[in-house]
């Protein structure tokens, strides 16, 4: 496969019809069937069991910082909101320690190929802080050298002058994720998120003249105000900024879960036909203008590593989304961050006082995960495959598990039908293909294959708590 895929189809009727709550499957399983029998000792096992194999795969590591200055309302990340900045040093001195252990297990095992600072705000930190922690980072793991790894960070554009970003990528970072949301500033007070187009023009111009290989947007529709002549508008500036990749989020507006939220008026909100409305106007234009349509809410230029890895079919999904690192082994350090090592999952504790109480015993800061069998490990071949290529072959699925896939997934295959009926993709002797019209709802195309979601026969029906599909 190295062709572009063709372009996707927005069909609003099969979107309403077909439009429920469903997982991201940034993992399989997802993060709610992770438990608390999953532990440290889990964990260990898990790395000795690389290293028995003498693993050499390529390592991908995450570092969570939590903090913000302030709240944006439409915000549902794990994040602490202070202006007390000396609480970012007590968090350092732990994450170093966390930074240590890893290190120590992970040491000789293979080099570091992908970074990736999220949060929370990781810009929160001083330039100060961050050269220290990044430092710290090289003196635990073997990193592959500018060239030939991906290193990125997500920053607030508020937050970040031109000779910050200077400074982050003369610290290693090569590859530079924005958040914008939504230019309109009707939107940005709505939200609690003022941002001029001026400040964020001003970051992506310091990012290319630092020679980043790679900037990033973050988008959101449905957002309280937005309208389709406010979201038009913003689409233009964002298309004239020329980013390489632009995130199209989908806001989900669950205040019962997330207290931010409630900030938001009702009254505020686009309806769901509206909502709908935007999605089409903004797949459209940004096809338009050049951009390839990867998945979910991720489009890239036809050039860019996202794209590229897509076309040969080197795509895979993990907890910050679309990636071009398959088949690395993710190492997550800092509150809440999980990993991905081996066949195990592995969350670290959702709070600084539970995190911070582990590290001070000695042990890594892990509350949950799981271990996956060989059902779990075939499932997320096949969900992966799906959600990133938008085809499957079934031949090559039973030649890496000891399966017959049509009597194995006979009840899946008579409920995919339905998709059939609408167009939605085909099925035939050797493969499993999504049509354009398809590839929007891959997600619950994907929730067809869930056997936590009670599709499979022998397994009660879970129920679901997650985000809208579309």
């Amino acid at each position: 496969m190295n062709t572009p895929f063709p372009p996707v189809e927005f069909d609003a009727a099969i979107i309403t019809k077909l439009s429920q709550s469903g997982p991201r499957y940034t993992s399989y399983p997802t993060a709610d069937r992770f438990h608390s029998d999953f532990g440290y000792s889990q964990f260990l096992e898990a790395v000795a069991g690389l290293r028995m194999r003498r693993s050499r795969r390529p390592l991908s590591l995450y570092v969570h910082i939590p903090f913000c200055d302030t709240v944006c309302y439409y915000c549902g990340c794990n994040k602490i909101v202070t202006k007390d900045h000396s609480k970012a040093a007590v968090y350092l001195g732990y994450l170093k320690q966390e930074i240590d252990m890893q290190g120590r297990l992970f040491d000789g095992m293979g080099q570091i190929e992908q970074l990736h600072f999220g949060g929370g705000t990781p810009t929160y930190l001083s330039d100060k802080q961050m050269g220290d922690l990044m430092a710290h980072l090289h003196a635990n793991f073997d990193f592959a050298d500018d060239a030939h790894g991906e290193y990125s960070i997500e920053i607030d554009p508020r937050t970040v002058s031109v000779e910050r970003v200077h400074s982050l990528r003369a610290q290693g970072f090569n590859r530079i994720s924005l958040g914008v949301q939504d230019f309109d500033p009707d939107v940005q007070k709505a939200v609690n998120r003022i941002q001029p187009e001026a400040e964020t023009r001003a970051v992506m111009d310091a990012a290319r003249a630092a020679g980043y290989r790679s900037i990033s947007i973050d988008l959101i529709y449905g957002l309280p105000k937005q309208t389709m002549t406010s979201m038009t508008q913003t689409l233009d500036k964002v298309i004239a900024a020329s980013p390489d990749r632009i995130a199209l989020y989908n806001y989900a507006h669950l205040p019962h879960i997330f207290k931010p939220q409630r900030r938001i008026a009702d009254a505020d909100m686009p309806t769901p036909a509206v909502k709908l409305e935007l999605l089409a106007m903004c797949i459209q234009r940004l096809c338009d203008a050049g951009y390839i349509y990867i998945g979910m809410d991720h489009f890239a230029k036809p050039d860019d590593e996202l794209a590229v890895a897509q076309r040969q079919g080197r795509l895979q999904r993990n907890f910050q989304g679309y990636s071009t690192r398959a088949e690395s082994e993710l190492i997550a350090c800092g509150v809440s961050a999980i990993s991905a090592v081996g066949a195990t999952y592995s969350q670290n504790e959702k709070t600084l006082d539970a995190y911070y109480a582990r590290l001070d015993d000695g042990v890594l800061p892990i509350t949950r995960g799981i271990k996956m069998d060989n059902d779990d490990l075939l499932r997320r071949m096949v969900i992966s495959k799906l959600m990133c290529n938008f085809e499957l072959s079934l031949s090559s699925i039973e030649q890496g598990f000891p399966i017959n896939f049509r009597q194995y997934f006979a009840a899946e295959l008579d409920k995919l039908k339905a998709f059939e009926d609408d167009g939605l993709l085909t099925v035939d002797d050797e493969w499993i293909s999504v049509t354009p019209k398809g590839r929007l709802l891959i997600r619950n195309i994907c929730m067809v294959f869930d056997r936590y979601l009670g599709v499979a026969q022998d397994v009660a029906p879970q129920p679901l708590r997650y985000s809208k599909t579309i």
